[in-house]
């Protein structure tokens, strides 16, 4: 027999559903004992890798956490995120790419900006040791578009992830993550790509893509 749809549902109907909905939920959460800071990583080529790390950022920063922020690969240019987080005293941001690959054109500067950007990445991890941590929340933009050049070795990214302080949590953005780093991460979200204006002919826009 098909189950009745939910406008079909009277008040009192609903409300007896929604609560042995709640129930469930309560008692999955009950079950989840462990208390640690995760790695995630966000992937594929869909657009919102970046602009969903960064809304994590802000929300840490809402909750009086400190957050380190390293971007690779992207440049210097003015973008609307830079701006916005830079308002934040909770977060400190560091800019260690370039911009991208076919601006600069120079695979030794590429290489160089990346070692940069992973030995911030590599400090920052490490102010977050001890009884006083620096940081509560890790953002390595872009990291996994840098290992995917080849410009930094996949052992030593997934040492600095599987060997971080347990209370941290760190997020890796960029399409083409490898299968190691998919591997020690907690959480991997890939961002699949159904349409984009920008193959209709529509231009970035000020706001929404930068």
């Amino acid at each position: 027999m098909a189950q009745p749809s939910e406008s079909s549902l009277s008040n009192a109907d609903h409300r007896d559903k929604m609560r042995a909905w709640k129930d469930e939920q309560d008692a999955k959460v009950r079950a989840r004992q462990i208390r640690r800071g995760v790695v995630i990583v966000n992937e594929g080529d869909g657009k919102g890798k970046s602009t969903a790390a960064f809304g994590m950022a802000i929300r840490a920063a809402g909750h009086g956490q400190r957050v380190g922020i390293v971007q690779f690969i992207k440049g210097t240019w003015k973008t609307g995120e830079r701006a916005a987080l830079s308002r934040f005293s909770e977060i400190d941001l560091v800019v260690a790419g370039d911009g991208f690959t076919w601006n600069t054109q120079n695979r030794e500067q590429d290489i160089a900006s990346a070692r940069r950007g992973l030995t911030r990445a590599i400090e920052m991890v490490e102010r977050s040791r001890g009884e006083s941590p620096r940081y509560d929340l890790v953002v390595l933009d872009e990291l996994n578009i840098a290992v995917g050049y080849g410009y930094l070795p996949v052992p030593e990214v997934v040492e600095l992830l599987r060997n971080k302080p347990r209370e941290l949590s760190i997020v890796v953005t960029g399409r083409g993550a490898k299968p190691e780093i998919i591997e020690v991460a907690d959480t991997v979200t890939r961002m699949v790509a159904v349409k984009h204006a920008f193959e209709a002919g529509i231009r970035a826009r000020k706001g929404v893509d930068f």
